[in-house]
Protein backbone atom coordinates (compact mmCIF):
# COMPACT_ATOMS: atom_id res chain seq x y z
CA UNK A 1 0.00 0.00 0.00
CA UNK A 2 1.24 3.31 -1.18
CA UNK A 3 1.87 6.30 1.34
CA UNK A 4 -0.02 9.21 1.19
CA UNK A 5 2.26 11.97 0.73
CA UNK A 6 0.80 15.05 2.80
CA UNK A 7 1.44 18.30 4.60
CA UNK A 8 1.40 18.91 8.53
CA UNK A 9 0.23 22.43 9.54
CA UNK A 10 0.20 23.59 13.64
CA UNK A 11 -2.32 25.97 13.55
CA UNK A 12 -2.34 28.04 17.00
CA UNK A 13 -5.23 30.10 17.99
CA UNK A 14 -5.04 31.39 21.72
CA UNK A 15 -8.07 29.09 22.75
CA UNK A 16 -7.58 26.03 20.12
CA UNK A 17 -4.59 23.82 19.44
CA UNK A 18 -5.17 22.32 15.68
CA UNK A 19 -3.60 20.02 14.01
CA UNK A 20 -4.14 19.44 10.18
CA UNK A 21 -2.63 17.04 7.63
CA UNK A 22 -3.49 17.70 4.22
CA UNK A 23 -2.98 15.98 0.87
CA UNK A 24 -1.36 17.49 -2.37
CA UNK A 25 -4.59 18.45 -3.96
CA UNK A 26 -5.08 20.28 0.13
CA UNK A 27 -7.71 18.42 1.34
CA UNK A 28 -8.08 17.72 4.61
CA UNK A 29 -7.27 14.18 5.52
CA UNK A 30 -6.43 14.57 9.48
CA UNK A 31 -7.80 17.36 11.86
CA UNK A 32 -7.20 16.99 15.71
CA UNK A 33 -8.17 19.81 18.22
CA UNK A 34 -6.64 20.67 21.77
CA UNK A 35 -6.75 22.92 24.53
CA UNK A 36 -3.32 22.98 26.30
CA UNK A 37 -3.73 24.27 30.19
CA UNK A 38 -1.97 27.75 30.75
CA UNK A 39 0.67 28.71 32.74
CA UNK A 40 1.52 31.98 34.37
CA UNK A 41 4.21 34.37 34.02
CA UNK A 42 6.77 35.94 36.90
CA UNK A 43 4.06 38.47 37.74
CA UNK A 44 1.12 35.58 38.11
CA UNK A 45 -0.57 36.55 34.58
CA UNK A 46 -2.27 33.74 32.62
CA UNK A 47 -0.05 32.97 29.66
CA UNK A 48 0.48 30.35 27.19
CA UNK A 49 2.95 26.87 28.28
CA UNK A 50 5.52 27.44 25.57
CA UNK A 51 6.86 24.32 27.22
CA UNK A 52 3.26 21.80 26.53
CA UNK A 53 2.68 23.87 23.27
CA UNK A 54 6.29 22.26 21.98
CA UNK A 55 5.45 18.64 23.77
CA UNK A 56 2.14 18.46 22.03
CA UNK A 57 3.70 19.69 18.63
CA UNK A 58 6.61 17.10 18.83
CA UNK A 59 3.77 14.24 20.25
CA UNK A 60 1.60 14.93 16.79
CA UNK A 61 4.43 14.98 14.67
CA UNK A 62 6.31 11.97 15.93
CA UNK A 63 3.24 10.14 15.49
CA UNK A 64 2.60 11.10 12.33
CA UNK A 65 6.17 9.85 11.08
CA UNK A 66 5.37 6.78 12.96
CA UNK A 67 2.22 5.83 10.92
CA UNK A 68 2.48 3.82 8.53
CA UNK A 69 -0.05 5.66 5.85
CA UNK A 70 1.15 8.95 5.82
CA UNK A 71 4.34 10.01 3.81
CA UNK A 72 4.99 13.89 5.39
CA UNK A 73 6.44 16.31 3.06
CA UNK A 74 6.07 19.27 4.49
CA UNK A 75 5.38 21.47 7.99
CA UNK A 76 4.36 24.77 8.37
CA UNK A 77 3.29 26.90 10.99
CA UNK A 78 0.05 29.29 11.58
CA UNK A 79 -0.42 31.34 15.07
CA UNK A 80 -1.80 34.24 16.77
CA UNK A 81 -0.21 36.94 16.43
CA UNK A 82 2.22 39.59 18.87
CA UNK A 83 3.99 37.23 21.06
CA UNK A 84 7.22 36.90 20.50
CA UNK A 85 9.92 33.95 22.02
CA UNK A 86 13.47 35.77 23.30
CA UNK A 87 16.06 33.38 22.61
CA UNK A 88 19.95 33.20 24.26
CA UNK A 89 23.14 33.07 22.73
CA UNK A 90 22.38 29.35 23.04
CA UNK A 91 19.01 29.03 21.79
CA UNK A 92 17.29 28.73 25.76
CA UNK A 93 13.87 30.08 26.04
CA UNK A 94 14.81 33.52 28.26
CA UNK A 95 11.04 34.37 29.41
CA UNK A 96 7.20 33.30 29.58
CA UNK A 97 5.05 33.77 26.39
CA UNK A 98 3.90 37.02 27.86
CA UNK A 99 0.19 37.04 27.00
CA UNK A 100 -0.67 40.21 24.61
CA UNK A 101 -3.93 41.08 26.97
CA UNK A 102 -1.13 41.67 30.46
CA UNK A 103 -1.44 45.68 31.03
CA UNK A 104 1.87 47.07 30.13
CA UNK A 105 3.15 49.72 32.97
CA UNK A 106 1.82 53.35 31.94
CA UNK A 107 5.39 54.41 33.02
CA UNK A 108 7.10 52.44 30.33
CA UNK A 109 4.40 53.87 27.75
CA UNK A 110 5.33 57.09 28.52
CA UNK A 111 8.72 56.74 28.71
CA UNK A 112 8.43 54.98 25.01
CA UNK A 113 6.22 58.44 23.78
CA UNK A 114 8.79 60.91 25.65
CA UNK A 115 11.89 59.16 23.85
CA UNK A 116 10.11 58.74 20.01
CA UNK A 117 7.29 61.01 19.62
CA UNK A 118 4.21 61.49 19.28
CA UNK A 119 1.10 58.07 20.18
CA UNK A 120 -0.87 59.39 16.92
CA UNK A 121 2.20 59.84 14.71
CA UNK A 122 3.68 56.47 15.80
CA UNK A 123 0.58 54.39 15.34
CA UNK A 124 -0.42 55.82 12.28
CA UNK A 125 3.61 55.27 10.55
CA UNK A 126 3.48 51.40 11.82
CA UNK A 127 -0.63 51.01 11.29
CA UNK A 128 -1.01 49.78 14.48
CA UNK A 129 -3.64 51.26 17.36
CA UNK A 130 -2.07 51.66 20.87
CA UNK A 131 -2.74 48.59 21.94
CA UNK A 132 -0.21 47.74 24.83
CA UNK A 133 1.18 44.10 24.53
CA UNK A 134 -0.74 43.73 21.46
CA UNK A 135 2.00 45.98 19.88
CA UNK A 136 4.51 43.31 20.11
CA UNK A 137 7.42 45.44 19.15
CA UNK A 138 6.65 47.32 22.79
CA UNK A 139 7.64 44.10 24.85
CA UNK A 140 10.72 44.54 23.70
CA UNK A 141 10.65 47.92 24.57
CA UNK A 142 9.15 47.06 28.29
CA UNK A 143 11.30 44.46 28.50
CA UNK A 144 14.39 46.64 27.62
CA UNK A 145 13.45 49.06 30.66
CA UNK A 146 11.78 47.01 33.00
CA UNK A 147 13.84 43.45 33.19
CA UNK A 148 17.31 45.29 31.57
CA UNK A 149 18.87 41.81 32.98
CA UNK A 150 17.01 38.99 31.23
CA UNK A 151 17.13 41.63 27.60
CA UNK A 152 20.99 41.95 28.21
CA UNK A 153 21.08 38.32 27.40
CA UNK A 154 18.89 38.11 24.08
CA UNK A 155 20.18 37.24 21.04
CA UNK A 156 16.97 36.58 19.18
CA UNK A 157 13.33 37.28 19.59
CA UNK A 158 11.21 35.57 17.00
CA UNK A 159 7.31 35.91 16.92
CA UNK A 160 5.26 32.40 17.67
CA UNK A 161 5.06 31.21 14.19
CA UNK A 162 9.25 31.55 13.43
CA UNK A 163 10.09 29.97 16.76
CA UNK A 164 8.08 26.91 16.29
CA UNK A 165 9.50 26.56 12.86
CA UNK A 166 12.82 27.13 14.61
CA UNK A 167 12.03 24.12 17.07
CA UNK A 168 12.37 21.98 13.80
CA UNK A 169 15.21 24.00 11.77
CA UNK A 170 17.41 25.55 14.25
CA UNK A 171 17.37 28.35 12.38
CA UNK A 172 16.20 31.87 12.84
CA UNK A 173 14.11 34.41 10.69
CA UNK A 174 12.06 36.90 10.53
CA UNK A 175 8.94 37.31 7.80
CA UNK A 176 6.59 39.96 6.73
CA UNK A 177 3.04 38.65 8.40
CA UNK A 178 4.55 38.32 11.83
CA UNK A 179 6.15 41.70 11.67
CA UNK A 180 3.63 43.76 9.93
CA UNK A 181 0.69 43.17 12.46
CA UNK A 182 0.11 45.36 14.63
CA UNK A 183 3.73 44.99 16.09
CA UNK A 184 4.66 48.99 16.28
CA UNK A 185 7.82 47.48 14.42
CA UNK A 186 7.33 48.58 10.97
CA UNK A 187 6.80 51.81 9.56
CA UNK A 188 4.82 51.14 6.04
CA UNK A 189 5.41 54.42 4.14
CA UNK A 190 9.36 53.80 4.54
CA UNK A 191 9.30 50.29 4.01
CA UNK A 192 11.26 49.04 6.82
CA UNK A 193 11.09 49.04 10.73
CA UNK A 194 10.12 51.96 11.99
CA UNK A 195 13.19 54.47 13.66
CA UNK A 196 12.46 53.67 16.94
CA UNK A 197 13.36 50.33 16.43
CA UNK A 198 17.24 51.43 14.96
CA UNK A 199 17.35 53.94 18.30
CA UNK A 200 16.89 51.81 20.87
CA UNK A 201 19.02 49.07 18.99
CA UNK A 202 16.06 46.50 19.13
CA UNK A 203 16.78 45.77 15.06
CA UNK A 204 19.82 43.65 16.06
CA UNK A 205 17.35 41.08 17.83
CA UNK A 206 15.43 40.88 14.51
CA UNK A 207 16.71 37.67 12.20
CA UNK A 208 16.84 38.46 8.80
CA UNK A 209 13.82 38.74 7.06
CA UNK A 210 12.79 36.21 4.64
CA UNK A 211 9.43 35.70 2.24
CA UNK A 212 6.98 33.85 3.76
CA UNK A 213 6.62 31.25 0.77
CA UNK A 214 10.17 30.63 2.20
CA UNK A 215 10.94 26.68 3.22
CA UNK A 216 13.84 25.19 4.70
CA UNK A 217 14.71 21.81 3.70
CA UNK A 218 16.39 19.18 6.30
CA UNK A 219 16.47 15.97 6.99
CA UNK A 220 14.99 14.50 10.13
CA UNK A 221 15.19 10.47 10.43
CA UNK A 222 16.29 10.03 7.39
CA UNK A 223 13.54 11.81 5.67
CA UNK A 224 13.90 15.00 3.62
CA UNK A 225 10.94 17.33 5.03
CA UNK A 226 10.45 20.99 4.07
CA UNK A 227 9.89 23.29 6.95
CA UNK A 228 7.89 26.52 6.41
CA UNK A 229 9.17 29.56 8.41
CA UNK A 230 4.90 30.49 9.73
CA UNK A 231 2.77 32.63 8.88
CA UNK A 232 0.48 35.25 11.05
CA UNK A 233 -2.81 33.86 11.41
CA UNK A 234 -5.18 36.48 9.78
CA UNK A 235 -2.70 37.12 6.88
CA UNK A 236 -2.76 32.98 5.95
CA UNK A 237 -6.76 32.87 6.80
CA UNK A 238 -6.82 35.48 3.51
CA UNK A 239 -4.40 33.66 1.30
CA UNK A 240 -6.96 31.34 -0.07
CA UNK A 241 -9.04 33.95 -1.01
CA UNK A 242 -6.03 35.90 -2.41
CA UNK A 243 -4.63 33.59 -4.34
CA UNK A 244 -7.78 32.14 -6.24
CA UNK A 245 -10.52 35.37 -6.66
CA UNK A 246 -9.56 38.34 -9.23
CA UNK A 247 -12.18 40.37 -8.42
CA UNK A 248 -11.40 42.88 -5.42
CA UNK A 249 -13.32 41.67 -2.08
CA UNK A 250 -13.54 42.10 1.54
CA UNK A 251 -12.93 39.33 3.76
CA UNK A 252 -14.73 39.78 7.19
CA UNK A 253 -12.59 37.09 9.78
CA UNK A 254 -14.93 36.37 12.95
CA UNK A 255 -14.39 34.77 15.80
CA UNK A 256 -12.72 36.32 18.78
CA UNK A 257 -11.75 39.64 16.99
CA UNK A 258 -13.89 40.35 14.34
CA UNK A 259 -11.49 41.69 11.77
CA UNK A 260 -12.45 42.96 8.44
CA UNK A 261 -9.45 42.34 5.58
CA UNK A 262 -9.66 44.31 2.63
CA UNK A 263 -6.42 43.50 0.33
CA UNK A 264 -7.38 45.98 -2.18
CA UNK A 265 -6.98 49.18 -0.13
CA UNK A 266 -3.56 50.25 -0.32
CA UNK A 267 -3.94 53.77 1.27
CA UNK A 268 -1.88 55.22 4.23
CA UNK A 269 -3.60 55.54 7.48
CA UNK A 270 -4.96 58.36 8.84
CA UNK A 271 -5.25 59.60 11.87
CA UNK A 272 -8.62 59.26 12.45
CA UNK A 273 -8.41 55.63 10.92
CA UNK A 274 -6.09 55.24 13.74
CA UNK A 275 -9.07 56.56 16.66
CA UNK A 276 -11.66 53.87 14.66
CA UNK A 277 -9.52 51.10 15.33
CA UNK A 278 -8.26 50.34 11.84
CA UNK A 279 -4.86 48.73 11.32
CA UNK A 280 -3.02 46.85 8.66
CA UNK A 281 -1.68 43.62 7.92
CA UNK A 282 0.72 42.75 5.35
CA UNK A 283 0.19 40.17 2.21
CA UNK A 284 2.86 37.80 2.02
CA UNK A 285 4.74 39.78 -0.35
CA UNK A 286 4.88 42.76 2.01
CA UNK A 287 1.58 44.63 0.41
CA UNK A 288 -0.32 45.90 3.14
CA UNK A 289 -3.86 44.96 4.19
CA UNK A 290 -6.37 47.59 5.52
CA UNK A 291 -8.23 46.17 8.29
CA UNK A 292 -10.53 47.37 10.99
CA UNK A 293 -11.19 45.38 13.61
CA UNK A 294 -13.04 44.94 17.23
CA UNK A 295 -13.19 42.45 20.09
CA UNK A 296 -16.86 41.22 19.20
CA UNK A 297 -16.51 37.23 19.65
CA UNK A 298 -14.89 37.96 23.25
CA UNK A 299 -18.24 40.67 23.81
CA UNK A 300 -20.52 38.18 22.86
CA UNK A 301 -19.25 35.55 25.10
CA UNK A 302 -19.51 37.89 27.89
CA UNK A 303 -23.12 39.42 27.12
CA UNK A 304 -24.37 35.85 26.19
CA UNK A 305 -23.08 34.30 29.60
CA UNK A 306 -24.93 37.06 31.16
CA UNK A 307 -28.19 36.51 29.26
CA UNK A 308 -28.63 32.96 30.02
CA UNK A 309 -27.96 33.85 33.69
CA UNK A 310 -30.53 36.46 33.70
CA UNK A 311 -32.98 34.28 31.69
CA UNK A 312 -32.16 30.89 33.44
CA UNK A 313 -30.97 28.79 30.58
CA UNK A 314 -28.33 26.64 30.06
CA UNK A 315 -25.35 28.24 28.51
CA UNK A 316 -25.60 27.58 24.63
CA UNK A 317 -29.06 28.24 24.21
CA UNK A 318 -28.02 30.95 22.12
CA UNK A 319 -26.72 28.42 19.62
CA UNK A 320 -30.16 27.48 19.02
CA UNK A 321 -32.09 30.99 18.37
CA UNK A 322 -32.94 31.63 14.98
CA UNK A 323 -33.49 34.76 13.37
CA UNK A 324 -37.15 36.59 14.12
CA UNK A 325 -38.55 38.98 11.62
CA UNK A 326 -40.99 40.13 13.71
CA UNK A 327 -38.78 40.58 16.87
CA UNK A 328 -35.74 42.29 14.58
CA UNK A 329 -38.82 44.74 13.28
CA UNK A 330 -40.21 45.26 16.50
CA UNK A 331 -36.69 46.37 18.51
CA UNK A 332 -35.94 48.54 15.02
CA UNK A 333 -39.17 50.86 15.86
CA UNK A 334 -37.75 52.20 18.66
CA UNK A 335 -33.66 51.91 18.59
CA UNK A 336 -31.78 52.13 21.45
CA UNK A 337 -29.19 51.08 23.21
CA UNK A 338 -29.30 48.10 26.34
CA UNK A 339 -26.31 46.89 26.49
CA UNK A 340 -22.86 47.94 27.91
CA UNK A 341 -20.13 46.68 26.24
CA UNK A 342 -17.08 45.91 28.84
CA UNK A 343 -14.38 45.11 26.02
CA UNK A 344 -15.15 47.16 23.12
CA UNK A 345 -13.85 50.82 23.13
CA UNK A 346 -15.38 51.92 20.04
CA UNK A 347 -16.98 54.93 19.90
CA UNK A 348 -20.87 54.37 21.08
CA UNK A 349 -23.39 55.57 23.17
CA UNK A 350 -22.43 54.90 26.67
CA UNK A 351 -24.65 53.70 29.53
CA UNK A 352 -23.79 53.02 33.13
CA UNK A 353 -25.70 49.31 33.05
CA UNK A 354 -26.86 46.57 30.68
CA UNK A 355 -30.95 46.97 31.01
CA UNK A 356 -32.45 43.66 30.24
CA UNK A 357 -36.10 44.00 32.27
CA UNK A 358 -37.28 45.78 28.66
CA UNK A 359 -36.49 42.46 27.39
CA UNK A 360 -39.84 39.67 27.77
CA UNK A 361 -37.69 36.94 26.51
CA UNK A 362 -34.01 35.41 26.12
CA UNK A 363 -34.73 35.76 22.26
CA UNK A 364 -35.57 38.97 22.22
CA UNK A 365 -32.87 40.34 24.48
CA UNK A 366 -30.27 38.41 22.08
CA UNK A 367 -31.80 39.74 18.95
CA UNK A 368 -30.87 43.36 20.42
CA UNK A 369 -27.95 42.45 21.41
CA UNK A 370 -26.93 41.12 17.82
CA UNK A 371 -28.41 44.46 17.10
CA UNK A 372 -26.05 46.05 18.95
CA UNK A 373 -23.01 44.34 17.63
CA UNK A 374 -24.30 44.76 14.04
CA UNK A 375 -23.58 48.55 14.27
CA UNK A 376 -20.47 48.37 15.32
CA UNK A 377 -20.03 45.75 12.87
CA UNK A 378 -21.15 47.85 10.10
CA UNK A 379 -19.09 50.81 10.94
CA UNK A 380 -15.79 48.57 10.32
CA UNK A 381 -16.51 46.93 7.65
CA UNK A 382 -17.33 50.63 5.93
CA UNK A 383 -13.77 51.74 7.32
CA UNK A 384 -11.74 48.49 5.78
CA UNK A 385 -13.64 49.10 2.85
CA UNK A 386 -12.76 53.05 2.07
CA UNK A 387 -12.81 54.71 -1.49
CA UNK A 388 -12.00 50.96 -3.05
CA UNK A 389 -14.27 49.47 -5.03
CA UNK A 390 -15.44 46.35 -3.74
CA UNK A 391 -18.73 43.80 -4.69
CA UNK A 392 -18.48 40.51 -2.82
CA UNK A 393 -17.61 40.46 0.91
CA UNK A 394 -16.79 36.88 2.23
CA UNK A 395 -17.67 35.74 5.70
CA UNK A 396 -15.63 32.96 7.76
CA UNK A 397 -14.92 31.88 11.52
CA UNK A 398 -17.54 31.37 14.45
CA UNK A 399 -20.56 33.24 13.20
CA UNK A 400 -21.39 31.73 9.99
CA UNK A 401 -23.03 29.62 11.98
CA UNK A 402 -25.28 32.08 13.82
CA UNK A 403 -28.11 33.17 11.88
CA UNK A 404 -29.49 36.43 13.48
CA UNK A 405 -25.54 37.40 12.36
CA UNK A 406 -25.44 36.12 9.33
CA UNK A 407 -29.16 37.30 8.38
CA UNK A 408 -28.16 40.91 9.50
CA UNK A 409 -25.23 41.08 7.52
CA UNK A 410 -27.12 39.88 4.31
CA UNK A 411 -29.93 42.61 5.32
CA UNK A 412 -27.06 45.33 6.23
CA UNK A 413 -25.00 44.82 2.86
CA UNK A 414 -27.73 43.81 0.41
CA UNK A 415 -26.01 45.84 -2.21
CA UNK A 416 -22.70 43.18 -2.25
CA UNK A 417 -23.10 39.67 -3.02
CA UNK A 418 -22.14 38.32 0.18
CA UNK A 419 -20.91 34.56 0.87
CA UNK A 420 -20.56 32.53 3.94
CA UNK A 421 -17.45 30.24 3.37
CA UNK A 422 -17.59 27.36 5.72
CA UNK A 423 -14.48 26.38 6.51
CA UNK A 424 -13.29 25.09 9.72
CA UNK A 425 -9.95 25.27 8.34
CA UNK A 426 -9.04 29.06 8.69
CA UNK A 427 -5.76 29.54 8.66
CA UNK A 428 -4.27 26.31 8.39
CA UNK A 429 -5.32 26.09 4.75
CA UNK A 430 -3.24 29.02 3.66
CA UNK A 431 -0.12 27.88 5.89
CA UNK A 432 -0.12 24.96 3.70
CA UNK A 433 -0.48 27.03 0.71
CA UNK A 434 2.27 29.28 0.96
CA UNK A 435 4.95 26.88 1.08
CA UNK A 436 3.50 24.76 -2.43
CA UNK A 437 4.44 25.82 -5.69
CA UNK A 438 1.11 24.73 -6.89
CA UNK A 439 -1.14 27.27 -8.99
CA UNK A 440 -4.99 27.41 -8.05
CA UNK A 441 -7.85 28.58 -9.94
CA UNK A 442 -11.49 30.19 -9.10
CA UNK A 443 -12.91 26.80 -8.51
CA UNK A 444 -11.20 25.91 -5.37
CA UNK A 445 -12.94 28.00 -2.67
CA UNK A 446 -15.80 26.75 -3.58
CA UNK A 447 -14.30 22.94 -3.57
CA UNK A 448 -12.59 23.38 -0.04
CA UNK A 449 -15.23 26.07 1.42
CA UNK A 450 -18.74 25.55 0.46
CA UNK A 451 -19.21 28.60 -0.18
CA UNK A 452 -23.20 29.81 -0.32
CA UNK A 453 -24.80 33.65 -0.96
CA UNK A 454 -26.98 34.81 1.05
CA UNK A 455 -29.84 35.99 0.30
CA UNK A 456 -31.23 39.57 1.30
CA UNK A 457 -33.85 39.92 3.24
CA UNK A 458 -37.28 41.09 2.66
CA UNK A 459 -38.59 42.73 5.26
CA UNK A 460 -42.20 43.13 5.66
CA UNK A 461 -42.84 46.26 7.50
CA UNK A 462 -46.30 46.30 8.52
Amino acid sequence: MSKKKVTIVFDIGKTNKKFFLFDKNYKEVVREYTELPLTTDEDGYPTEDIVALQNWIKDNFNAILDDENFDVKAINFSTYGASFVHLDHKGNVLTPLYNYTKPIDEDILDLFYEKHGDKLKIARETASPQAGMLNSGLQLFWLKYKHPEVFSKIRYSLHLPQYLSYLFTGICVSEFTSIGCHTNLWDYDKGDYHDWVYEEEIDVLMPPIVPTSASINTSYRNKKIKIGVGIHDSSSALLPYILSKKNPFLLLSTGTWSISLNPFNDESLTDEDIENNCLNYMRIDGKRVKASRFFMGNEYRVQVEKLCAYYGKEYGAHREVEFDQELYLNLMKNKAVYFRFEGIILKRKLITETDLKSFATFEEAYHQLMIELMDLQIHTIKNAIGNSEIDTIYIDGGFTDNDVFMKLMSHHFQHYNVMSTHSPLGSALGASMVISNKKIDETFLQQHYQMKVLQPLILNYH
